[in-house]
């Protein structure tokens, strides 16, 4: 696919459109801080997929440092025409082949979507050593468990210990802290933990599924937020038993008693929901961007 597929020909900002998008981030950093009750300060990552470098620095000048985008080539070629000091965060797809143009973004400040051992390891060989400071990476969690939807599966949090039979007829016991140690989660959390000094493991995310989504709207709890934060919750318990906590991980500022691994949930439509349900970071793009146009293939 070319550059210009995820480039649309949109004109610079004129002095409307840099007024109406500087007013529709100003609404959102109002709507997240009254969701919040001004109990803390989380991350607003202003997900500018498919929009023209204008809009971005149109916001850019408006105080927004923090920005998503979901391709690869799209994010290599707008950070090379924005401002240094930009938060890039990657929050597409990730293959392990594409790692390494990945890394070369050195405003690069975290990747939301890791679900491999393999991409985690194609990371931390191309990262720039040190100085330069650990990539922070989120494990994608897919909580709905839809097919349609990338990530690993959450943790078991709610099976006590459990009587099972087996295929040759036995009974066994069935545990589910015992499952999770050996789940592809808390495996893929400790060998970037142990593993990948280059990488930070800095949280969670996950994108949930629509009708949750829409549940949360009507003033009920969102299932897959709640998912995510009773996974995120035994994840830091298991990390912390194997003695991975001795290693850095997480926000350690967030939490005086250790290592805190942060969320990220929430978009658009469902920010307020997931803030009150405890996100650190909110991923919104047609809320201050309006809706994005179609990409089309060439």
């Amino acid at each position: 696919m070319s550059t210009s597929a995820y480039l649309p020909p949109f004109p610079p900002a004129d002095h409307q459109r840099a007024a109406d998008l500087a007013d529709s981030l100003t609404d959102i950093q109002k709507r997240v801080q009254t969701a919040c009750g001004g109990a803390k300060t989380p991350t607003l990552v202003a997900v500018s997929k498919l929009k023209p470098v204008s809009d971005i620095l149109a916001c850019y000048e408006a105080g927004q440092r923090d920005f998503g985008e979901n391709y690869v080539q799209e994010l290599v070629d707008k950070a090379a025409q924005l401002p240094s000091d930009i938060r890039w965060h990657f929050i597409g797809t990730l293959q392990s082949n594409k790692a390494k143009l990945l890394a070369s973004i050195s405003n690069l400040y975290a990747i939301q979507t890791l679900t491999s051992v393999k991409t985690a390891d194609a990371l931390n060989r191309t990262l720039a050593p040190p100085p330069r400071l650990p990539l922070a990476v989120f494990l994608q969690v897919n909580t709905s468990l839809e097919d349609t939807k990338s990530g690993v599966a959450p943790l078991n949090v709610s099976s006590p210990p459990t009587l099972v039979a087996s295929s040759n007829g036995k009974t066994m016991l069935h545990d589910a802290h015992a499952a999770n140690r050996i789940s592809e989660l808390y495996t893929l959390a400790a060998h970037i933990v142990t593993q990948c000094p280059r990488l930070r493991l800095q949280g969670l995310m996950t994108i949930g599924a629509l009708d949750a989504s829409l549940a949360a709207a009507s003033g009920d709890e969102n299932a897959d937020f709640i998912r995510l934060r009773e996974t995120r919750d035994a994840l830091e318990s298991l990390l912390l038993e194997g003695g991975d906590g001795q290693r850095t991980w997480g926000n350690d500022a967030a939490n005086e008693s250790g290592p805190h691994l942060e969320l990220s949930m929430g978009m658009s439509s469902d920010f307020e929901a997931a803030l009150m349900a405890g996100s650190d970071v909110v991923r919104v793009g047609t809320g201050i961007f309006g809706a994005r146009p179609t990409m089309v293939e060439t």
